[in-house]
């Protein structure tokens, strides 16, 4: 039987959407994508059971009383009913130490999942100067570099120190919960990537590999790569 990984969709004006290269790229990997609802409620425990890994997909922002702020005025559009469904499908995977792999927003509702927090908005909110992290270029190219953590889980899957990746965000994590490492950092400091000291493998990575592997990058395919055999065991 082939490996199921739940993908997680947007929601607007009652329809789910997902960009299509969160698909291609779990279908080059050799595993069959099935898109999530959004649901509030029931159905966590059943849909946590069925699949063998969880793909947490870029969006939108996320609701700052989640991690105990108020709005800012730079914050974006919010979806509480996918924050909800999102924080608790999480916790759910991780209880059952299934894989995650969250992307962009997806690995900031991780990191919220369990106790971290992030910038609302980066421009407002870092006195540092700061790299251009919405990048105004195809979303295939690699438009900055990320330090890889020497002796983390990425160093070992994409075997190099430095990456270049894409960027489409605004917001950005903070601090890490416990039980979580840093393992890739932009030359402006911010946080691009970090990954679970507890768990065989729940990753989270600020850019979009999804969107870099229809470039043929090795190293997204090689995240890819690591998250779907870590789905299959």
């Amino acid at each position: 039987m082939r490996t199921i990984i739940g993908v997680s969709s947007n929601l607007k004006e009652d329809l789910l959407s997902v960009p299509m290269s969160n698909v291609r790229a779990i279908t080059k990997s050799g595993g069959v994508p099935i898109v999530l609802p959004n649901l509030v409620g029931d159905g966590i425990e059943e849909i946590a059971g069925v699949i063998d890994g969880l793909l947490l997909t870029g969006g939108g922002d996320i609701d700052p009383t989640l991690f105990g702020e108020e709005p800012l005025p730079g914050l974006g559009n919010i979806v509480p009913e996918r924050d909800q469904f999102e924080l608790a499908l999480i916790q759910k995977m991780l209880e059952l130490n299934k894989p995650i792999l969250g992307i962009c927003r997806g690995a900031q509702i991780m990191s919220i999942a369990m106790g971290g927090d992030m910038y609302q908005d980066i421009y407002s909110q870092k006195d540092a100067s700061l790299l251009q992290h919405d990048q105004q270029a195809p979303n295939w190219h690699g438009s900055h570099f990320v330090q890889v953590t020497e002796g983390s889980l990425l160093r070992e899957i994409v075997g190099v120190d430095k990456i270049k990746v894409n960027s489409y965000h605004h917001q950005a994590l903070r601090n890490m919960p416990e039980g979580f490492m840093i393992n890739g950092v932009a030359s402006d400091g911010v946080i691009e990537s970090f990954e679970s000291t507890n768990h065989a493998f729940v990753m989270g990575v600020q850019w979009h590999p999804e969107s870099l592997i229809a470039n043929g990058d090795a190293s997204s395919l090689a995240i890819f790569g690591a998250f779907m055999k870590a789905c299959k065991k």
